[in-house]
């Protein structure tokens, strides 16, 4: 993705009414001159440009291009000035020019409503002060200051009381709840509308809740343990802003140039009282990435807590996760100061990689200059809680407000992790940080992003198409979700790994569906196995995507064509969801990404009937689907051209083949042999066929 040009649209040239003129590069400099002799003698005069107008096909050509990709990269750029006979640079101009054209279409509708909307709130205004003006006040029956007659300060003063009341109110409601009693009433107000001072400690207030809460007397364990949740987690917060912004030698760069690792020793001497000794079994694992995102501070917060919408934007690492207890929701409802008690797993997505559980306090803060920041860490090093092989130490992202609704995330992974049982092909890649570490998580974020930009935009001219479009969208994304879900060693799945000759690596599971509208009725038998190959990630992932190639592995399609229907990029050229068909009008809805940290492709057929549906706007949560895939994964970090195949930084794939097939359509039927032994046989031939193809015959 081209972030430097998606950060900032400068409108150079001018737009035109229609054709959007391009700037002519033939001769002049930028600045209109032509020579430092002309900007000498001509400094005072009007200095001119030149412009060239597109012709209609030109212009038509590029329309066309536009609603399928705004955001054209160099590449296909230099094919649309091959076939319009323009320069580079001009279609790059033209797209810019097209974009800011649309924003300033879009702000001139924005600014009509707001200034409707003004109205009615001035003339709202305009009743509210009759209504005071008339008004008396209720303690001394003499007439109220109008608004009219006070300062800015009293009025900002009056404004803040009436806040801080509401806040006083509902920590008052909080610590009942909690405490057992009632907390004294700050409401009252004298005649000139000041409020008495709550007795409230600094610390308190930056987390949200009342001191009250803490107060002596028959508060119970429950405040206790919440009080030490609060305490925990303003001492998180303070460590993860220090940990974002400083530099050497506490972090040094990874192998990766944007990744950076912990130094442990110089963080021990800088947080002497950080959170607890190290387990003698576990093993620290702590990186830092920063990158833009497109995505504005606030959506990010409310993404990050809202467990339903984190879980579905990190939904290849989170295989599940729950709130356990909301401690606080933030002052006036925007997140902050919400604390926020929580259980998650995460996940590769791998039987052989067992996913790591863990349970935390999250604190979310907004510092006041469009800065946020979010905060995981565990809490088993103060009091007890149910034993996870996983601690997360202050984890989370720093979040500062970008021009044009980006964000500049700087993301930080702390645990410590017990992870003897992760098998030896993925050992390399699970130690060097790239399984769980920052660089996936802001990854898997930007994918996110851009795939929900590409989903909400407007581009296509129709409502109808428009509506297809999101419905498609959502229906990948839930095939997605679903095949994420079921391919992991996640504590929800019971896995029986089958024994015999070339088999005893493959594991396999059953699931009923019953009224679950999004997968069929009756037994789903699901199998998966990993596997190496020695050769690298995006090789694999072009084999699997790409339907010419579909033969060459999918015993399934019996030799048939595979015909592509429809391409939607979601993202980057690499991102799409694809429909396919072949001559047995058997309609399949695929989904495709690669980003450094990994990739995966993953299908599931899809009814015709239902599918026209879904483009015709019909609600796709209602069309059943039964996900099959791969996830595609390097063998480690590359560490240079030394490394020995086979090993960490060889440049090979991990590869995770998973299957769902409906072995019988009623749900209380048993499980038949015949079934076991047929996804068997399925899953060993397509491994083998995919060894072929790409051309390797060693294998650990």
């Amino acid at each position: 993705m081209d972030m430097g040009q998606n950060v900032g649209e400068i409108n150079m040239g001018g737009i035109g009414d229609d054709d959007l003129e391009s700037k002519s590069f033939g001769g002049e400099n930028q600045d209109g001159g032509s020579g430092e002799d002309d900007q000498d003698s001509n400094r005072n005069k009007a200095r001119k440009r030149r412009y060239h107008r597109h012709t209609q096909h030109q212009i038509q050509e590029m329309e066309t291009f536009f609603k399928e990709c705004p955001h054209p990269d160099e590449k296909q750029r230099r094919e649309l000035s091959r076939e319009l006979g323009l320069e580079p640079l001009q279609i790059k101009f033209w797209f810019q020019n097209k974009r800011t054209q649309l924003k300033m279409h879009h702000g001139r509708h924005e600014n009509m409503q707001l200034r409707t909307e003004n109205e009615r709130l001035r003339a709202e205004n305009l009743r509210y002060r009759e209504a005071i003006s008339n008004s008396s006040c209720p303690s001394c029956k003499g007439p109220t200051a109008g608004l009219g007659e006070m300062s800015f300060d009293e009025q900002h003063l009056r404004h803040e009381n009436t806040r801080l009341r509401e806040e006083i109110e509902r920590m008052s409601a909080l610590a009942a709840n909690y405490a057992g009693k009632t907390m004294v009433n700050y409401s009252s107000n004298n005649c000139n509308g000041t409020a008495a001072a709550p007795l409230v400690t600094p610390s308190s207030l930056q987390l949200g809740v009342g001191a009250e809460v803490y107060g002596g007397g028959g508060g119970g364990d429950h405040v206790s343990d919440k009080q030490v949740a609060f305490d925990v987690a303003f001492q998180a917060m303070e460590e993860l802003t220090r940990l974002a912004q400083i530099g050497e030698p506490l972090w040094s760069q990874g192998m990766d140039p944007t990744t950076y690792v912990l130094n442990e020793e110089e963080y021990l001497r800088t947080f002497p009282t950080a959170f607890g000794l190290r387990p003698p079994v576990y093993r620290c694992e702590a990186s830092r990435q920063t990158a833009l995102v497109m995505i504005s501070n606030t959506d990010l917060v409310q993404i990050l807590m809202d467990v339903n919408q984190w879980t579905t934007a990190f939904a290849g690492i989170i295989s599940k996760a729950t709130t356990l207890e909301i401690l606080s929701e933030g002052i006036s409802g925007d997140y902050n100061g919400a604390l926020q008690m929580m259980s998650s797993e995460f996940q590769v997505l791998s039987p052989l990689v067992p996913t790591r559980e863990a349970h935390f306090v999250r604190y979310s803060k907004h510092y006041g200059d469009g800065t946020w920041a979010v905060v995981d860490v565990s809490l088993d090093s103060f009091y007890p809680c149910p034993p996870v092989r996983c601690r997360r130490r202050p984890s989370g992202c720093l979040i500062q407000e970008m021009p044009n609704d980006y964000s500049k995330v700087t993301w930080i992974e702390h645990v410590e992790v017990d992870d003897r049982g992760v098998h030896n092909i993925y050992r390399p890649l699970v130690n060097s940080g790239l399984a769980f570490g920052a660089k996936r998580w802001l990854s898997t974020l930007i994918r996110h992003c851009e795939r929900f930009a590409n989903a909400v935009a407007e581009n296509p001219p129709t409502t109808h198409i428009i509506e297809g479009r999101r419905g498609m969208f959502k229906l990948a994304e839930r095939m997605a979700i679903s095949f994420c879900c079921g391919v992991s060693a996640s504590t929800a799945h019971t896995w029986t790994t089958l024994s015999g000759s070339g088999a005893d690596d493959i594991r396999v599971m059953t699931q009923k569906s019953i009224d679950d509208p999004g997968r069929p009725p009756g037994i789903a038998l699901s199998a998966a196995t990993s596997f190496w190959v020695p050769v690298p990630p995006k090789t694999v992932f072009d084999l699997l995507r790409h339907q010419q190639y579909r033969n060459e592995w999918d015993i399934l399609s019996n030799g048939g064509a595979i015909q592509q229907i429809a391409h939607i990029p979601t993202g980057q050229d690499e991102m799409a969801t694809d429909v396919n068909g072949n001559q047995n009008n058997m309609l399949i809805l695929q989904e495709s990404c690669i980003d450094p940290t990994g990739s995966f492709v993953i299908y599931a057929p899809v009814d015709a009937l239902a599918m026209d549906m879904v483009l015709g706007g019909a609600d796709p949560d209602y069309v059943a689907l039964l996900p099959s895939g791969f996830a595609i994964l390097p063998d480690g970090p590359i560490t240079g051209h030394g490394a020995i195949v086979g090993e960490a930084g060889s440049g090979g794939s991990l590869v995770t083949v998973a299957f769902q097939i409906l072995v019988d359509s009623a749900p209380n039927a048993k499980l038949s042999i015949g079934s076991v032994a047929t996804v068997n046989n399925l899953i060993t031939c397509t491994v083998e066929k995919i060894k072929a193809a790409v051309g390797g015959d060693q294998y650990t």
